[in-house]
């Protein structure tokens, strides 16, 4: 495959399926290239030239390297999705304020509980529950009356929030008190192009 697009992402990293997810809603073609993380290969000096800070995803598109989820999100969609950010000053605002979310309560909330079962990471569970019950929260209050975060169909706003979670059983999050967020998941989860995250047996999830 030889389009100019190339993601390198992790199967269970939510940060990466943010940026694999929303190429394949938004019909941007692109090729997948998988990291091995647990063999060290983002700390490879090949990976590290293209982002020091050893993490997924990272995107290159031709010459630009662009690293970080929300980024990834914000140059797809300037470059090839557009209907999926706002062409207004409010409404890119308003964008920004869920994806603030994503990178602050849901990534040291529910992406921090699921790091602790999925991977062992050695974070506080009581503190990730905390922080993932206030972003759910959040979500639940901006979903009230609506089927999207900002406007009247989806953006990368609903992109960035969606895997952790969705994904957030999995870190001992529970989901049941937040029906706007359950129906908003399943809304997401019908769109033409979505592809799931691999999930995990573990906490609430564990069969």
């Amino acid at each position: 495959m030889s389009n100019a697009v190339r993601i390198h992402h992790f199967a269970k990293s939510g940060h990466a399926h943010r940026a694999l997810v929303f190429a394949k809603l938004a019909g941007i073609a692109h090729e997948a290239v998988s990291v091995d993380l647990m063999s060290g290969a983002h700390k490879s000096p090949e990976f590290l030239a293209m982002n020091p800070n050893g993490q997924v995803p990272v995107l290159e598109d031709g010459d630009a390297i662009v690293s970080d989820s929300n980024a990834i999100l914000v140059y797809l969609a300037r470059k090839y999705a557009p209907d999926w950010i706002p062409d207004t000053a409010l409404g890119e605002a308003d964008v920004q304020r869920w994806l603030t979310l994503a990178a602050g309560e849901i990534a040291f909330g529910s992406c921090a509980a699921r790091l602790i079962t999925v991977f062992g990471a050695p974070l506080d569970p009581e503190f990730a529950a905390a922080v993932a019950t206030r972003a759910m929260q959040k979500l639940e209050h901006g979903l009230e009356g609506r089927d999207w975060l900002v406007g009247d169909r989806p953006t990368i706003a609903d992109v960035a929030a969606y895997s952790y979670t969705a994904h957030a059983p999995e870190g001992n999050v529970s989901l049941d008190p937040y029906p706007n967020v359950r129906a908003w998941l399943v809304r997401f989860e019908a769109l033409p192009g979505f592809e799931a995250m691999p999930a995990t047996a573990v906490g609430l999830a564990a069969e």
